[in-house]
């Protein structure tokens, strides 16, 4: 999942060093299983404080699990039907999206990521010529 990441920050035209990736739980729980919504919780305000320094033009937020924790979809919620459209969290533009793991189980929707991820281009202030 982390190098198909990659790849597609690299398609996006950036190197995976100019991007901040984070997570919506600051340590995985047992047994690597999905954040409650407690946990979740928790760690939103060191999230939200690490992205108002780092003031990104844009939040991708990979997975129902990420669009969960933000509060962008309920947990019963489908992200299917959510992703792919710009909601605002904290004045930031942000894109639901599936995540790299899933695209590796599910690679039929790689198209639809891709055609998320080109939304938000024109948000970014510089992309690498390639």
């Amino acid at each position: 999942a982390g190098e198909l990441l990659t790849k597609m920050i690299q398609a996006m035209g950036l190197d995976r060093d100019e991007v901040f990736i984070c997570n919506v739980v600051k340590c995985r729980p047992p047994n690597n299983r999905t954040p409650a919504p407690d946990e979740m919780g928790t760690c939103l305000p060191i999230l939200a404080e690490q992205l108002e320094i780092i003031r990104p033009k844009a939040v991708c937020a990979l997975g129902k699990t990420a669009a969960v924790g933000l509060g962008l979809i309920q947990p019963n919620e489908s992200l299917g039907r959510n992703r792919g459209q710009f909601v605002e969290w904290r004045g930031i533009p942000t894109m639901l999206t599936y995540h790299p793991a899933y695209l590796l189980r599910q690679p039929s929707d790689k198209r639809k990521t891709w055609q998320d991820l080109q939304k938000i281009f024109p948000l970014l202030e510089r992309r690498k010529q390639g």
